[in-house]
């Protein structure tokens, strides 16, 4: 789902830009204010760990790829800021280090996944959650949140394609969503195992928010 320099038009990617870094922004600040003692070096495991997951890419027809996210497991256990914040360091450092994904891209890269990815996983996390403390509710909804955000994220960068005049969105989005449809699944299954970890050794490292 990295998207290379060269597959959008400047018309598209500058208000992406401009939409990540400030969304950015306002992440880090947000994660600055959230931050516990135990978050800090979660945050430092889930780096590492969704980065390892990101580095298996999964060609896609169409002019992109496809791979793990990981946005919904880190706002599961840090919330939707902290979540933000990690995803995006993750992708600055592949594209800056490692040449994966673009830097003219990196702004749509960040939206897609860190808050398409991420923040928005969270909100459909808790929507499904709701108020309940369950094990298994709370594990079918991250395992919604996890498969919904790598579709909708695969959406919008086919979209981004299209819009770009890279591929039409007839032939980008039914290939992004079919590939996707099925690396959710993955995704799903990877999210509902580690919360499984955590909630049976420590129930306390899942985020909270406004629950006490």
């Amino acid at each position: 789902m990295h998207i290379p320099d060269g597959f959008l038009a400047a018309r598209v990617w500058g208000p992406l830009w401009i939409a990540g870094a400030g969304g950015l922004w306002w992440a880090l600040g947000a994660a600055g204010r959230a931050l516990k003692d135990r978050a800090v070096p979660l945050m430092g495991v889930m780096a590492a760990f969704i980065f390892a997951a990101q580095m298996l890419n999964f060609p896609v027809a169409g002019g992109t790829s496809g791979h793990l996210i990981g946005g919904a497991l880190a706002a599961v256990l840090l919330g939707p800021a902290c979540a933000v914040a990690v995803i995006a360091v993750v992708l600055i450092v592949q594209c800056l280090v490692f040449q994966d994904g673009g830097l003219t891209a990196l702004g749509a890269n960040v939206v897609n996944m860190a808050f398409i990815g991420a923040a928005l996983a969270y909100f459909i996390y808790a929507a499904a959650r709701g108020s309940s403390r369950e094990r298994g509710r709370i594990l079918t909804a991250a395992a919604v949140a996890a498969w919904c955000s790598v579709v909708l994220a695969s959406a919008a960068c086919a979209l981004q394609l299209a819009l770009s005049g890279t591929s039409p969105l007839r032939v980008v989005l039914p290939a992004m969503l079919a590939v996707h449809a099925l690396i959710g699944v993955g995704e799903a299954v990877i999210t509902c195992l580690v919360l499984s970890f955590v909630l049976a050794v420590r129930p306390d490292l899942i985020y909270e928010g406004g629950r006490g």
